[in-house]
């Protein structure tokens, strides 16, 4: 079965989606299994804690493989277990954040961290990734009237701005659907149906 990811700065609208997407799996009874980045295992809700934290100091190298240990984590423990049980996987973020916001959003090596990225993800790869595409100025504001920052948000929108051309540098990429996160949510959600749906056994 596959692996299907939301990706998107915070704000963009891909929490949101990838809740509709949930609903009408279950709805059409499809069972599938969901996780987060950084997290979904004892060992990554930790280090989403500490690696989040506004209190938190790290190094930009610190900070990645930060990510790395707990995206591996998430790989042995639930995603090739659940791949190999023939099941659907969908995410919430996953190696495409790390390209965009360690490597665009804080000037990092592509080729170093494609080469650390392989390593964690141990042959496990995105069959769909939907990134919401959305404007880092409207994105930022829309999270502000939801939340405080959290240590990654608090760089600020020029920040976010890197990151967002780290996405718009990954959208050539076969699995990347490109959707307008401004259009109207159930309007993307059928468009986002539609490409899991063509995935997915009749």
């Amino acid at each position: 079965m596959p692996l299907f990811v939301f990706e998107g700065i915070d704000g963009c609208g891909k929490s949101t989606q990838m809740s509709m997407l949930l609903e009408r799996l279950a709805n059409a009874d499809r069972p599938y299994k969901t996780w987060r980045e950084p997290g979904g295992t004892a060992l990554g809700e930790r280090i989403r804690d500490i690696i989040l934290d506004p209190s938190t100091q790290a190094a930009p190298t610190a900070e990645l493989f930060a990510y790395l240990l707990a995206r591996a984590q998430l790989v042995q423990e639930c995603l090739k277990p659940a791949l190999a049980n023939n099941e659907i996987v969908v995410l919430d973020r996953f190696y495409q954040s790390t390209i965009a916001y360690q490597g665009y959003g804080l000037d990092m090596s592509i080729g170093d961290l494609e080469a650390a990225i392989t390593i964690a993800l141990d042959g496990v790869k995105a069959d769909k990734v939907f990134w919401l595409n959305v404007d880092p100025a409207e994105a930022q504001r829309r999270r502000q009237a939801e939340r405080e920052a959290d240590r990654i948000e608090a760089r600020g929108l020029a920040y976010l701005e890197k990151v967002h051309e780290g996405y718009v540098g990954q959208s050539y990429q076969e699995e990347f659907i490109t959707l307008d996160g401004t259009k109207d949510k159930q309007e993307i959600n059928d468009e986002i149906w539609q490409h899991v749906i063509s995935c997915l056994p009749s």
